[in-house]
This record gives C-alpha cells, structure tokens and sequence, in this order.
C-alpha cells in the first residue's frame, strides 16, 4: 500500500482474479441465478348447466383474464393463501381446496418501477360452494363463471391455458 494510505488498482491479472470473483458471487451471479419469484392461484370451479365452469377475473392493471393468484401470506400455507386470494379478488366466500397443487404456469410481471420478474404460480383446484356480491376488490375487477375451454382460449399464459383445458 502506498504511503498515503489509498489503495491502488491492481496491477496484474493475477491480481484482478480475486476481484472480478468477488464481484461474480457477491452482485452478478445473484441477479442471473436468483430464483423465480413464487405466487399461489385458485383455480375456482363448479357444476354448470352445459358441464364444469371455472370463474375468470380480470387482472387490475391491464384488465387481461387471469385466476386469483397472489403472494403467499404469512401464517397462511400455499392452499390457504390461495383461497384468501380468491376471496380477495373474487368473492369466493366458501371453497373446497385441494391441498397440492394441480400445477403451475410461469409469467413476466412488470413492478410499479418497470422492472419484470419472472414469476411462478402454483395452482390449486377450488370447488367453490358460495359467492359474494361484496368482496374487497369487487370494484376493481369484473368476474365471470365460464366454460373451462373457453377461459383456455382467453389466458396470455400457455401453462394457464393447459391447466384449464384438464378441467
């Protein structure tokens, strides 16, 4: 080290191993190999007229079709955090939920900062037994009960759209 206390760059490549391998593991390898972020999903269904319907909601953002999925809830596991997002989002006031999931679907979510994630969704099958017409986001969203194929042809995620269409 110099007299004057500073550090000084280093002069080999020998020396710029140590660095450039502190930089990987500490900054740059986290950002490439960091895991997905996990969401859950209620995939809502019951007995319709014309055979199984599930209940579609409109995202609040762009307004694009999507079940009720979210972040998982502490306190909560998967399956209950789940059906707090369907009654949240959806109104379901009463469900059956299966305790593994029937699959998942991947997405790109964009933060309120622009910047996008690629998120996992675990889905969970919910037959549900009783609706209500008040719910937390019943004003930010319209619901809909539909035919499962249907709802398959309406999803932006190909993994969504092969779950819904095993309804």
């Amino acid at each position: 080290m110099p007299k004057d206390g500073h550090k000084t760059a280093p002069e080999s490549r020998a020396d710029m191993k140590p660095v450039l391998s502190s930089a990987w593991e500490e900054f740059l390898r986290p950002l490439f190999f960091r895991p997905k972020a996990l969401q859950v999903a209620a995939l809502c269904y019951r007995a319709g007229t014309a055979g199984t319907e599930v209940l579609m909601i409109t995202s609040r953002g762009t307004g694009r079709w999507i079940i009720p999925k979210g972040w998982p809830i502490k306190g909560k596991n998967s399956p209950q955090s789940a059906l707090q997002e369907a009654w949240e989002e959806a109104g379901v006031k009463s469900a059956d939920i299966e305790d593994t999931p029937t699959g998942s679907y991947t997405y790109i979510k964009t933060r309120k900062n622009g910047i996008r994630e690629r998120v996992e969704t675990l889905v969970y099958k919910a037959l549900v037994s009783e609706l209500s017409d008040e719910y937390p986001e019943s004003h930010q969203r319209k619901r809909v009960w539909m035919p499962a194929t249907e709802a398959a042809e309406l999803v932006a995620e190909p993994e969504l759209s092969a779950l819904l269409r095993q309804v």
